[in-house]
């Protein structure tokens, strides 16, 4: 089933444009830049940070967190190491139950009397009869249209894994989708209201043992969290596999620029699946009026706010109470049930699945799995098992029986945070993230196209580029925004920068003399200026091989009109400034004029790599990365055409912050 989804989005996303250009940098012999060394450094000191520089904090040794919009940044607490931690182990629960009932269509009635349509499966035996004993259930609210699920199976379908296995399972078309009525805006305050409502239906039922258990992948990964969110007293586990974090800075207005991609195609597909199929109902006019409710949340929703978004408006583009109620990092700390969080290190939610793991492991258990994956390989655990982690049902399974069923079979041992190491390619486990031995070290941008830990002592010419807006139409970044349906194409540019960076300031280390091991997130700080009055600074990270091939690690982007930092939100290691708050309001827009040199810090998604003896580290730096995302209107008419100057001489010292890891822990 899923063979035949890539396929058939394969067939609409092949065509492929390819980028050539000049290339706008090089590298150069400058001093090693080995990890360790110079550890809270800052730009233009290669001493003594500087209390008195926004980029410093006055904790100079480990991490603090990173803020959300009601939180401030504060000294990160480490996990206390797992009692009688174990490895992982493999957990082939054999199936109990041969068949399943389905009771479809499902009709609650909520206080606003909108109707909410459900479909329980229940495990059977072979003579077809659901089991009367009164089971825990497993729950999933989906946007995708839950009659859809057996065509469509990662929007959130039944799993029989679970239900062979003495689960229930519900699934619920949230409101103003599938079967249910109503508006749909997706993850709203109202589409929340709704879960108690039915999660208290689901525990009351004769065939519920009133232990229930959040599933889901994706969007139905995020309704997972919302819903634990309220403290219900019947949840008592979550799986949440890709949930966003903050949708607003995931991928709606990323570094300030929006997601020309992922936004309308994702609000297109719903749209489609809530009115497809007319069999679906049993009267005609149950389907005209559930139709014409649809189109009217897809004319207020996807025709409206995203146009908005893409258009620059402000109730839409900027940051809001709209988009800060979607975002599960805002109500985390409501969420109190045992948690297993799965993500990918190329995952359209890159930035935000190990944040969620962190919110939430101050208050409750929590694990993190971070595989080697995007969006669609990562909702199938694409690979499992490997490296003794198991297949995502398995864990799964472990974890809710554990949780649901009181089966003592170490869930709660296995290893806190698992991560996938690019480099090393493997998988590696750690107490915490971010990785409690990490420290920040500062590499600055050089005259020539070097990078080293120390700050430039001479005058340089800056590194010029265009500021055209369609470079990365084949990058990772690309890939990542597609979901990985467009790897289908076999392209060397969705892995490798090197096609991306030809239009590009390019800037690399010497050949290493020693392993470098990079783990969290990272932050660079680029001096530009424009002759026009915007401009957009992508930075890339690649592992420069030694046959030239710069396989992309991670990235990030920046309007540098909404370069604004909040540095009470933002996130420090030993010190420096390593993840960036920014405000995203129309109050913290800072306008720019043509000539006018300013810095720009730039938040990089968290990765972790290892970037190996006799490599390069390479980082570059461009002025887009289409169709990932893109400036709205406004700022692109005012960035058309220009040149961007980027500085890295002794007053203007471009830099970039990473979270280096001693690479004998992987040993």
């Amino acid at each position: 089933m899923l063979g035949l989804a890539r396929r058939t989005h394969y067939l609409l996303l092949a065509a492929v444009l390819a980028v050539a250009g000049c290339n706008g940098g090089s590298s150069s012999s400058v001093a090693p830049a080995q990890p360790g060394a110079e550890a809270g450094s800052q730009a233009g000191n290669t001493t003594t940070p500087d209390a008195s520089d926004p980029d410093v904090a006055e904790v100079e040794s480990g991490w603090t967190t990173l803020g959300t919009r009601q939180s401030e940044s504060a000294p990160a607490a480490a996990i206390a190491p797992i009692d009688n931690a174990g490895s992982w182990q493999g957990y082939a629960s054999p199936p109990i139950y041969p068949e399943s009932v389905a009771y479809d269509n499902i009709q609650l009635e909520m206080d606003d009397g909108v109707q909410i349509s459900l479909k329980v499966v229940r495990p059977a035996g072979a003579n077809g009869v659901a089991e009367t004993t009164p089971l825990p259930t497993i729950v999933t609210f989906t946007p995708y249209n839950k009659n859809m699920s057996d065509y469509a199976s990662l929007g959130g379908s039944i799993n029989l894994y679970f239900v062979e296995r003495g689960y229930n399972h519900v699934l619920i078309d949230v409101r103003g989708t599938g079967r249910s009525g109503g508006e749909w805006d997706p993850f709203s305050e109202r589409e929340q209201m709704d879960y108690p409502a039915v999660l208290d239906w689901i525990a009351g039922q004769a065939w519920s043992n009133g232990e229930l258990g959040l599933w889901g992948i994706s969007a139905t990964a995020t309704t997972s969290l919302l819903a634990a969110s309220d403290r219900h007293p019947a949840i008592r586990a979550v799986f949440p596999i890709v949930p966003h974090g903050d949708i607003y800075r995931d991928v709606v207005f990323v570094g300030g620029q929006a997601s020309v991609a992922f936004l309308p195609a994702w609000m297109g597909v719903v749209t489609l699946l809530a009115t497809a199929n007319p069999s679906f109902y049993d009267q005609p006019d149950q389907y005209l009026t559930a139709v014409l409710e649809h189109i009217q949340g897809f004319d207020s929703f996807l025709l409206g706010r995203t146009a908005g978004v893409l258009t620059g408006q402000e109730d839409s583009a900027y940051d809001n109470r709209y988009w800060a109620e979607k975002a599960p990092l805002e109500v985390s700390p409501g969420l109190m049930a045992p948690t297993f969080i799965v993500g990918g290190l190329f995952d359209i939610f890159q930035r935000s699945e190990p944040l969620n793991y962190e919110a939430l492991k101050r208050h409750t258990q929590a694990k993190l799995l971070i595989g080697p994956w995007h969006h669609l390989e990562a909702a199938v655990g694409e690979g499992l098992p490997l490296n003794g982690v198991p297949p995502l049902d398995q864990i799964a399974m472990m974890w809710f029986d554990h949780y649901l069923k009181g089966v003592d079979n170490g869930a709660q041992n296995l290893p806190d945070v698992t991560q996938w190491v690019w480099g090393h390619e493997r998988f590696e486990t750690a107490d915490d993230w971010p990785h409690p031995e990490a420290g920040a070290r500062r590499l600055f941008l050089q005259g020539g196209g070097g990078l080293s830990g120390q700050s430039p002592d001479r005058e340089a010419a800056p590194s010029q580029i265009i500021q055209q807006p369609l470079n990365g139409v084949c990058s990772q970044s690309s890939l990542q925004i597609s979901l990985g349906l467009t790897g289908y194409a076999p392209l060397p540019c969705w892995y490798e920068d090197n096609l991306v960076q030809t239009l590009e300031a390019t800037f690399d280390t010497p050949v290493l003399e020693q392993d470098m091991y990079i783990n969290g997130p990272l932050q660079a700080d680029v001096w530009i200026s424009s002759t026009a009055l915007d401009a957009g600074v992508v930075v890339r990270v690649s592992d420069l091989q030694p046959d030239g091939t710069a396989r992309a690690l991670t990235s990030g982007l920046q309007t540098a009109s909404l370069r604004a930092v909040d540095v009470s939100r933002s996130r420090f290691l030993d010190g420096e400034m390593i993840q960036p708050w920014h405000p995203f309001t129309a109050a913290s827009v800072q306008a720019m004029a043509s000539g006018d040199i300013v810095k720009v810090p730039v938040e990089i998604f968290p990765t972790s790599a290892l970037i190996k003896k006799g490599h390069r580290l390479r980082i570059s730096v461009g002025a887009s990365n289409f169709p990932f995302a893109a400036m709205p209107a406004p700022s692109l008419i005012q960035s058309a055409a220009g040149v961007m100057s980027i500085y890295h001489d002794p007053q203007r010292p471009s830099s970039i912050v990473l979270p280096l890891v001693p690479a004998t822990t992987l040993e």
